[in-house]
């Protein structure tokens, strides 16, 4: 059965404060599908995704499949991180029954204690875990993530490596993500797409993660080790 096409990017530009921060690029996202983008610092990674949600103006077309929901995690939210709401009270902004938090909590290898945590008392990488919950709280079709795994130790990043491949298969939900983690590149995504202002490649992670390919993208050797699924 055909995959529907979720995602269509037509000769998508971006330019903020006279700087063309992305240029003519063009991709397509099928339903179920796991996009990674890979890029320097500065390559427009974070614009892209920002462009994607309408946040910044843009030219070119974006069009999502109608209706859609979109769950988005950025970088950072550091005016919610000082705020002093429970976890509790953080989910119930968005209707969140206490048990479906728990629920998430569970999933994303936290337990009940941190439920009555203020949110300026978690570490960067549980703080990191609650807004991925927070964003499938709301049931996406689509999610989107920009370094979801930035400020979490390894066992954290397993988990959450575990979460979101959980959620692929068993929600069938379309995740498009940043990151600088090769290794869950390979084991996640189906398609990855480079950029550093305009588009060097979009393919799949067999292809892209060759060191040559790699290098020519980051200006630099890249060593990456292949992890067995």
């Amino acid at each position: 059965m055909k995959k529907e096409i979720i995602l269509e990017v037509k000769n998508l530009s971006v330019t903020l404060n006279n700087e063309e921060i992305l240029k003519n690029l063009y991709f397509e996202v099928y339903e179920d599908g796991v996009l990674a983008i890979l890029g320097p610092n500065g390559g427009g990674k974070t614009t892209l995704l920002r462009a994607l949600l309408n946040i910044v103006p843009y030219d070119g077309e974006i069009k999502w499949k109608e209706n859609i929901k979109i769950g988005y995690v950025p970088q950072r939210l550091n005016p919610i991180k000082d705020t002093p709401l429970s976890i509790k009270e953080f989910f119930e902004l968005e209707d969140v029954e206490q048990k479906e938090t728990l629920n998430i909590l569970k999933t994303l290898g936290l337990g009940e204690d941190i439920l009555y945590k203020k949110i300026n008392e978690l570490s960067s990488g549980q703080f990191q875990r609650i807004l991925i919950g927070w964003a499938i709280a709301k049931n996406p079709e689509v999610l989107l993530f920009d370094e979801p795994l930035t400020g979490i130790d390894i066992g954290g990043q397993e988990t959450i490596y575990s979460f979101l491949a959980k959620l692929k298969k068993e929600k069938k939900i379309t995740i498009i993500f940043v990151t600088h983690e090769l290794s869950i590149v390979n084991k996640l995504a189906d398609r990855v797409l480079c950029l550093n202002k305009e588009m060097l490649c979009h393919s799949t992670p067999e292809t892209i993660l060759d060191p040559k390919v790699l290098s020519k993208l980051y200006y630099e050797e890249v060593k990456f080790y292949r992890h067995n699924h």
